[in-house]
């Protein structure tokens, strides 16, 4: 019985420790998400049907946010995985698939277009004046912008939907994140223009989600999942 007991305390204190990680995970992936963004965004220049010349890139601050990409992929994951921790025994299988599938979808996507643009960039650095006079680089930059602005984009609406319904029918998160839940996921579903900062709506929620996850572990709080 004592050996018995010795081999389950490191599997408690590991099981105790987990979702502490996964909420540091998700503020990780919301800050590094942010941060490539932001640059990528100041780094690269729109795509204009006039364009004559070479775009003036800043290929350094490029290189630095694809670099982060993985990061944030790793980080998500993470957080997917205190989310289902969270949710435990009561997690609804049919909003828990598209809970999940949202999220890899939106994951692969993410990687998708950010694998475009590092392609973009690394052949405008070898053959500059052939990609801009080909309009290689404007289709490249086309394709990156759709693939993470419009498909991306609408599965992280969808990630957050399944995630504010699934913590509303379980009562693991308070309506002041689950219901501006619903109203973000709108905007990025029903948002039929591209605005320039609209996909940091996703990282900003995921980082408040994140936080008072993170809070509620330090407090020692468990969740309500009787609701």
């Amino acid at each position: 019985m004592e050996q018995k007991m010795k081999q389950t305390e490191p599997l408690t204190r590991e099981r105790l420790k987990t979702p502490r990680a996964a909420a540091i995970a998700g503020i990780l992936f919301s800050v590094l998400l942010t941060t490539t963004l932001v640059l990528l965004r100041i780094s690269v220049p729109a795509i204009s049907p006039e364009i004559q010349e070479l775009p003036t890139i800043k290929t350094g601050t490029v290189v630095l946010a694809l670099n982060l990409v993985p990061f944030a992929g790793i980080a998500f994951l993470w957080f997917i995985g205190v989310v289902r921790d969270r949710l435990g025994a009561s997690e609804d299988r049919f909003f828990a698939t598209v809970f999940f599938g949202s999220g890899i979808l939106f994951l692969a996507m993410f990687f998708a277009a950010t694998a475009v643009a590092g392609a973009m960039i690394l052949v405008l650095n070898t053959a500059p004046k052939l990609m801009v006079e080909s309009g290689a680089y404007a289709f490249g930059r086309a394709i990156s912008a759709q693939v993470m602005n419009v498909f991306a984009l609408k599965m992280a609406g969808v990630f957050m939907v399944s995630t504010a319904t699934l913590a509303m029918r379980t009562q693991v998160l308070p309506r002041w994140i689950t219901l501006p839940g619903y109203a973000l996921a709108a905007l990025l579903l029903l948002s039929s223009r591209f605005a320039d900062w609209l996909p940091l709506v996703f990282p900003l929620w995921v980082f408040a989600l994140s936080t008072y996850i993170l809070i509620e572990n330090l407090r020692g709080t468990k969740p309500d999942k009787t609701g």
